[in-house]
């Protein structure tokens, strides 16, 4: 690569030497995605008051999440491709002012159909910066030791933001209002954009002639749009619903499609030789697993904490402060410490042998309070074992890409993540309230066999919260077992070898 090559890319100063300013970069790499992650929790907190001032009926309040998701999860692959078209920075700032305004028409909003358009405009601005923001990682940090560091500061924000999403909601939903939850966005983009201008630098994307693939949007995205939107859909209606089950066939339909196009097409969405490889490949199933299960117990500890336990939204969100803190722990002090002197899978099976221990803690739970015998040592075991997997996973599939491909790999990353968070939350709510119902069915029968019929509010209401629990762990517990599938992925697919100062993870 030429010097001046090198430049453009906001690699190396005039000299040869590192860009000197590349760790403020990073900084303003970080509150991007921090922004972007916590956002898909955030509001969770504070959708009961929403709902409340703008008269959502119950059917309805689901699009405040399910219109960020589906837009974000859809559109991921069209926006790491943007990136790599039109120049990662202008893409990334681009999300940026994107996502601020779209903040803050929610924040606005004076109606239902208003906060849905807002949070729908958030995902599809989101899903330009999330891979814009990646992909200027992977280029800005090219040796070995400082991309593991760079990578475990990444890595803690893209585990550890959605229990950040739970407090802060908690705090401004509990201090100020719900329209706060929105709001704060705006700052924190414009504090991004600045520091973007200044700190971060990117040439035009490498396509040249490219143009974009058409075709290949309307079915790759389509088919990422008809899966998010059938596993946010199986919640309420269940996966033998006609409805949800058409949207998944639909979707494979159009990815299956989509991928013998790309084989074709002149200029592919997602060239093929990005997910052919084998160590890509596994870092990106490995990725979508864990989010599967890692997801069902922030889902399930939410409404454990709060209903059963009774804590408040801000108690509750302080509650997950643990496993935040154990993901930036098990990221940056383990996994960027080793990652360049280990092989990847040497810290992903590993990690999620350690999530899935903590997961398995949790399906001994019981309806009596057990925050600091269970959920604590849980949450430090789960944390510890996310952070020894997400930095790896992502260091190594964003390893050796072709500069012009960047944007897209990086997409592909998001994708995993979105998409596996996506399919987390239908299957394992689905499996808790099928548990659910047959525990309570069961045991309020033989209740009132014993009480010769007549059962008092207060057995009643026992045998319901003990059923509520025991879905919550009998989803928990398929939730480690996907954990350890996770592990084995990461064990058998992924066989990178430790990379050298002078180049990224996982490198061939």
């Amino acid at each position: 690569m030429s010097q001046s090559q090198s430049r453009t890319q906001g690699r190396v100063d005039d000299a040869g030497a590192p860009d000197p300013r590349r760790w403020w970069g990073l900084v303003v790499i970080a509150l991007a995605q921090l922004m972007v992650v916590l956002d898909a929790t955030i509001v969770n907190i504070a959708l009961p008051s929403a709902q409340r001032e703008l008269h959502m009926s119950d059917a309805n309040r689901q699009w405040v999440i399910t219109a960020y998701t589906l837009a974000f999860g859809g559109l991921l692959l069209l926006g790491g491709r943007i990136a790599d078209l039109v120049g990662r920075k202008r893409a990334f700032v681009t999300g940026l002012v994107g996502f601020a305004v779209a903040s803050a028409l929610g924040g606005a909003a004076t109606g239902q159909g208003m906060l849905f358009g807002a949070r729908a405009l958030q995902g599809a601005f989101g899903a330009l910066l999330a891979p814009a923001a990646l992909s200027l990682l992977t280029t800005t940090f090219t040796n070995g030791k400082e991309r593991g560091k760079a990578f475990g500061i990444y890595g803690a924000i893209a585990g550890g933001g959605s229990a950040i999403g739970l407090i802060a909601g908690g705090l401004l939903t509990e201090y100020l209002d719900w329209r706060w939850c929105l709001y704060v966005n705006v700052p924190i983009a414009v504090v991004a954009i600045v520091g973007a201008w200044v700190f971060l630098h990117d040439r035009r994307g490498h396509g040249g002639a490219a143009r974009l693939d058409v075709l290949g949007v309307l079915l790759g995205c389509g088919g990422l749009v008809a899966i998010v939107y059938g596993c946010s859909e199986a919640q309420p209606r269940g996966w033998d619903d006609g409805l949800v089950l058409g949207l998944l066939v639909g979707g494979l339909a159009l990815l299956v499609v989509f991928a013998w196009w790309q084989s074709r097409a002149r200029y592919p969405l997602l060239p093929l030789h990005i997910v052919r490889d084998r160590n890509r490949a596994g870092a990106f199933l490995t990725m979508a697993l864990a989010v599967i299960a890692m997801f069902g117990m922030f889902l399930f500890m939410t409404y454990y904490l709060q209903m059963v336990l009774g804590y408040s939204p801000v108690k509750t969100g302080m509650a997950f402060l643990p496993i935040t803190a154990a993901i930036i722990v098990g990221s940056t002090q383990i996994s960027a410490r080793l990652l360049h002197h280990i092989p990847p899978r040497t810290l992903m099976v590993p990690g999620a042998v350690l999530a899935a221990a903590g997961l398995a803690w949790l399906t001994t739970l019981t309806a009596e309070p057990a925050y600091v015998s269970h959920v604590l040592p849980s949450e430090i075991l789960v944390g510890l074992g996310m952070g020894l997997i997400f930095m790896p996973v992502m260091a190594t599939a964003t390893a050796g890409v072709a500069p012009q491909d960047s944007g897209v790999t990086s997409a592909t990353v998001n994708t995993a993540q979105q998409v596996g968070g996506s399919i987390g939350t239908a299957l394992l709510n689905t499996i808790a309230t099928s548990a659910t119902a047959t525990y309570t069915g069961s045991h309020l029968a033989s209740a009132a066999r014993e009480a010769g019929g007549r059962l008092t509010p207060a057995v009643r209401e026992g045998v319901v919260r003990d059923g509520v629990v025991h879905g919550f762990t009998v989803a928990i517990g398929w939730g480690a077992v996907i954990m350890l599938l996770a592990g084995i992925v990461a064990g058998v697919l992924v066989n990178g070898r430790a990379p050298k100062h002078g180049e990224g993870a996982g490198a061939p």
